[in-house]
């Protein structure tokens, strides 16, 4: 069967298209953090749902104090959004870039957002020989030789690869790219996952670089995509000031806001979810080199291959 492609995390789609009932799927598609919703955060909304019958705090003073404790940013750098997508488009539009680089291949959503805003982009493809991962120099190079750039978007760790840059490779391409006047819009959704997440992140690099602009939510590793909360983190504030002007009021939910401002605390939650997913990576990469499978460094919770049969595509066993 041969399907228009669409998100792995719809399940009615799977239903339709292939007659499952959506009950007994088990969902891969979406990465979402396997423990599911904290219990402790559960119980905290529990009590409190009386929340929705006011609105939330349009500054959201303390959401961003909470997230700002969680990630050291400065709380005056925090935007709150509703799901990094909304944060996503809105910078993309605050900056309306003409020209555009993207990493190919990575999440689709960059493009369409570009688009929009009348920016073709351009892609800098990732090669097997370096494990897919970004080429810091490659990238340089490739900014210099197209001067007319103003906008550059990593995912870190990158979807589907899940190949990482480094603190340190992220601050020479930061430096560049502060001095070419161009903007670097670096995703983190699923850094919080990687096994050292101060290793690759790059939000403590937002007080030196006023370039960059930092995203993160709590789909993925929070296991909430239902409650649509996003926040980024940059030192520009007139982007800042551009990105809240273009923002809709009371986006983030007065339920997401009061989650928020417990879940980032959960450090039990924390802790039991980077245990479990470092020792899964672990077991399943050591599992699957037992097959016909090549696998690559991976920083997410979800592990890039290649099918050493030929006989076998992706396709294939998607359909199988």
């Amino acid at each position: 069967m041969t399907a228009t492609p669409f998100h792995g995390s719809d399940l009615e789609k799977i239903e339709q298209l292939y007659g499952i009932p959506k009950e007994k799927i088990t969902g891969f598609g979406s990465n979402v953090n396997p423990l599911g919703l904290s219990p402790r955060l559960k119980e905290y909304l529990a009590a409190r749902l009386d929340v929705l019958s006011s609105y939330p705090d349009r500054e959201y003073t303390g959401l961003r104090r909470a997230i700002a404790a969680y990630t050291k940013a400065d709380e005056a750098h925090v935007l709150c959004g509703n799901g990094s997508t909304e944060l996503i488009s809105a910078c993309i539009r605050a900056l309306s870039p003409e020209r555009a680089l993207l990493i190919s291949p990575s999440y689709s959503e960059y493009e369409r957002e570009l688009r929009l805003v009348g920016c073709i982009p351009d892609y800098f493809t990732l090669l097997e020989e370096n494990d897919f991962r970004p080429d810091t120099a490659g990238l340089i190079r490739r900014l210099e030789e197209t001067p007319s750039f103003r906008m550059l978007i990593l995912c870190n760790p990158n979807n589907p690869t899940s190949g990482a840059l480094t603190v340190s490779e992220l601050r020479k391409l930061l430096s560049f790219c502060q001095e070419a006047g161009i903007h670097v819009m670096v995703d983190e959704t699923y850094a919080e996952f990687a096994p050292d997440v101060d290793a690759i992140s790059a939000i403590p690099l937002t007080k030196e670089f006023s370039c960059l602009i930092v995203l993160r939510g709590i789909s993925k590793f929070w296991a909430a995509p239902g409650l649509r909360l996003g926040y980024a983190v940059t030192s520009d504030e007139a982007l800042r000031g551009d990105i809240l002007s273009r923002k809709d009021p009371w986006t983030v939910s007065s339920l997401a806001d009061l989650a928020g401002q417990f879940l980032f605390s959960d450090h039990i939650y924390i802790e039991e979810t980077r245990t479990l997913i470092s020792c899964e990576r672990q077991r399943i990469r050591q599992a699957l080199s037992g097959l016909a499978v090549k696998t690559y460094p991976c920083f997410a919770n979800f592990i890039l291959c290649r099918i050493l049969k030929k006989e076998v595509s992706a396709h294939t066993l998607f359909e199988a």
